[in-house]
Parts: C-alpha cells; sequence; structure tokens
C-alpha cells in the first residue's frame, strides 16, 4: 500500500504491485472496514502504472498513477471500481489531493525540478491541467 483514504466504511488503497517478471503495477483496491477487525477487500481496479496516492470525492477516487499520471475512477459501485478517465502529468505523480473541481497533483522527477500540477476534475470523463508551478526539488506530497 502506498497511499490510504478512508471515506464512510471503505478504504481506499493505492497499491503497488508486481507481475510478469518483476514489472511494476498498480491498483485501486475498495476495503470494506465495517468491521475493522476483519476488513474485506470488495473490489479492485488495475491502473496503468504504479499507483502512489489517492484521494475520495464523492463518487470518485483520484489515483496519482506514477508515469501514468491521474487516474479518475468511479466508485459509486464499490465493488465495481471503473476508470473513466485520465491526465497525463509532465513527469511522475506521486500525490493527490482535491479541493472543489480541482486535484492538486504532486510531481516528482528524478533528473529535474518537480512540480505542482493543478487539475480541472469538473468533468471526471475528461480532467484536463489548467495550471503549475516548478518547485525546487521533487514534490511528493500535497495537502491543501
Amino acid at each position: 500500500a502506498r497511499g490510504v483514504y478512508v471515506s464512510g466504511s471503505y478504504a481506499y488503497v493505492a497499491h503497488l504491485s508486481s507481475r510478469h517478471g518483476g514489472i511494476l503495477t498498480g491498483s485501486l483496491q475498495v476495503i470494506d472496514i465495517t468491521d475493522p477487525a476483519n476488513p474485506t477487500i470488495t473490489g479492485a481496479v488495475e491502473t496503468p502504472d504504479v499507483a502512489s496516492g489517492v484521494y475520495v470525492s464523492g463518487n470518485y477516487a483520484y489515483v496519482a498513477n506514477t508515469r501514468s499520471g491521474l487516474q479518475v475512477i468511479d466508485v459509486t459501485d464499490p465493488t465495481k471500481p471503473t476508470i473513466v478517465g485520465s491526465a497525463d502529468t509532465p513527469d511522475e505523480a506521486w500525490d493527490v489531493y482535491v479541493s472543489g473541481k480541482y486535484a492538486y497533483v504532486a510531481i516528482g522527477a528524478y533528473e529535474a525540478d518537480g512540480s505542482l500540477q493543478v487539475i480541472d476534475v469538473s468533468d471526471p470523463e475528461n480532467p484536463a491541467i489548467v495550471g503549475s508551478a516548478d518547485t525546487q526539488d521533487e514534490a511528493w506530497d500535497v495537502y491543501v
């Protein structure tokens, strides 16, 4: 687990996994925590890359997905989370925070400065970068 967000009776986990000879992949796992002594995975969706951060707002989970930018996942039915949109970022997306109609994504760049990307998520199927600010080093976390 690289990131966790709790909303209601569910924990949403940005998960790192490896498969096919050690190739790293990720997923969003939805875990029912109604009984904290017996959490159970109720649903999951594989993401295009390593899932490193997650934020839930309304019926959507927003996943920072390293080299695949921001993934928007419909979690209306927690047993069947579905990717509905994505936004490419200039480098690896490591964390995300959502406030209103904007997702704020921390970008880490190993060989260059990082940045904060501001993404309009008012249309979850078509998120779009509307602004950015370079940071003096890698940006790994974000809290607005």
